[in-house]
């Protein structure tokens, strides 16, 4: 073999040798990149989980009224359908207190508006009126603390009275598990304008939790639960944390009582916000009549 063959050969012998010690090192940069990322990720904590309510707790105002000013903005009913769903979405936000009634009339409203629409479609509508409304009224701290329940490997649950396409859509956009509410009967993927079974309020979201529990082999003792609502009593008591988020005076009162976790994000006080009762009222009423004014002049 001359010398050129030989110098060839050695050379080709090395550039094996410096391939493999290069794969080697891939390989164990790799593997630690691995190690550093399953270190990062929180190990699984499967019988604990977190509910959060939705209106007021999650987001600044009631879902339902978001929807309804969408669906206004879409023609699906009239200027004055929503000047009273202005007024009650402004009464809640200033007084910080759901009316049942108000509640029970507005979802009835809502059924009958979507009644032969199409569940594609109002999935569709919802992921709009979710970026045009209801993204920037996420309140932040709460968002934190569903946040830090997904850090420590738990689940993220939204337990609500709202239609449950808008409730999934939420905790979709907020990176949770998943969502429990109302739901809307259809039949071949048509709205009817019926409710199946009863809203999810009250009393009734604590027995969906205790189903969803038993389902997920959850721990309630070890499981937390997030509402501004002193109708959600039941779901507060079925856990072992219970925590009230922007509460509502009664609330508020028994959180004390019972030495419960109290988070009131709302800038100003009571006092204050009442006192801009009007300006709120006024605004909501002055959207409304000008967006009939709008719809008015289209027809023209």
């Amino acid at each position: 073999m001359t010398s050129g063959h030989a110098g060839a050969a050695r050379r080709r012998r090395e550039e094996r040798r410096d391939l493999r010690r290069r794969s080697t090192l891939a390989g164990e940069a790799a593997f630690a990149v691995r190690e550093v990322e399953s270190s990062l990720e929180p190990p699984a904590d499967p019988t604990a989980a977190a509910f959060f309510d939705v209106d007021n707790t999650i987001i600044q105002g009631a879902s339902i009224f978001h929807l309804a000013r969408g669906l206004h903005r879409r023609h699906f009913f009239t200027t004055r359908d929503i000047l009273g769903a202005a007024w009650k979405q402004a009464y809640f936000r200033v007084v910080g207190v759901e009316d049942p009634e108000h509640v029970a009339e507005a979802r009835a409203s809502a059924l009958a508006f979507i009644a032969g629409h199409r569940v594609e479609e109002l999935q569709e509508i919802g992921e709009e009126i979710f970026d045009e409304t209801m993204a920037e009224r996420i309140w932040p701290g709460t968002r934190a603390l569903a946040q830090m329940h997904l850090d420590q490997g738990q689940r993220v649950w939204l337990v609500t009275a709202a239609p449950i396409e808008i409730a999934t859509t939420i905790a979709r956009r907020l990176g949770l598990t998943g969502a429990l509410g109302t739901v809307a009967e259809h039949v071949d993927g048509v709205y009817t304008g019926r409710l199946v079974g009863d809203l999810l309020h009250g009393p009734a979201k604590a027995v969906a939790v205790k189903a969803l529990a038993e389902e997920e082999g959850l721990d309630l003792s070890r499981c937390a639960a997030y509402s501004d609502s002193y109708n959600d009593l039941p779901m507060l008591n079925l856990v072992g944390d219970p925590c009230v988020i922007n509460p509502d005076s009664r609330l508020r009162d028994h959180a004390r009582q019972q030495g419960w976790r109290i988070r009131d994000y709302r800038t100003g006080r009571k006092a204050a916000r009442v006192g801009m009762a009007s300006a709120a009222v006024a605004g909501a009423v002055t959207g409304s009549v000008a967006a009939g004014v709008a719809l008015r002049r289209r027809a023209r």
